[in-house]
């Protein structure tokens, strides 16, 4: 109903502000990782979802449209409502939440205050296909960018393997031994290729 508010900011806290708008305050409840790109100006532009229920009209706002897509998505899984949502996103930003879920990293989910095995098994069978598709990333490509993997990766495509299944053999033994070097990991994947 409301999808974005654009007005002077009033007041701001790390969960909350509140936005005027043409005389109107309007409380909006906000990530860490929102109330960490609030510009120093006082005119600001955020993009809201509106929760109505039964005892409360709740307005959650964010700078970014894509961490609204991801409050979105999270609000959908079973088990989580909207301040586990908010709490996620205070705990790691939208692009480690979404690298998280696209690789199924339980223990990233799970290491959120509120969120135990299960939930965070849950996030990732309901999200996982969803993610991949919307923000259309590669489930093997999805570990923090390593200059030694990615120097590992290039090498063995000159060597003539195929990309897709040197990446997956890489992958293995970068997380086996993230410090590993160019060479180790090139010798060890020459093993399994």
């Amino acid at each position: 109903m409301i999808a974005h508010l654009q007005g002077k900011l009033v007041e701001k806290s790390p969960t909350q502000i509140i936005i005027d708008c043409g005389g109107v305050g309007y409380h909006v409840n906000i990530s860490l990782h929102t109330y960490s790109l609030l510009p120093s100006t006082d005119f600001i532009k955020v993009y809201t979802h509106l929760q109505i229920k039964e005892d409360a009209h709740t307005l959650f706002g964010f700078m970014e449209k894509s961490e609204r897509e991801i409050f979105r998505l999270l609000l959908s899984v079973s088990g989580i409502g909207a301040s586990i949502a908010r709490t996620m996103l205070s705990s790691l930003d939208p692009k480690q939440i979404t690298n998280a879920i696209a690789s199924a990293d339980v223990v990233t989910i799970q290491s959120i205050k509120g969120i135990g095995s299960k939930t965070a098994q849950r996030v990732i069978l309901d999200l996982k296909e969803k993610v991949l598709k919307l923000y259309d990333l590669d489930e093997v490509s999805m570990s923090q960018s390593n200059t030694n993997r990615d120097e590992a990766l290039s090498a063995l495509e000159v060597l003539g393997f195929v990309r897709k299944t040197s990446e997956k053999i890489i992958e293995k033994i970068v997380k086996e031994d993230p410090d590993a070097s160019v060479e180790t990991i090139i010798k060890k994947a020459l093993k399994n290729l």
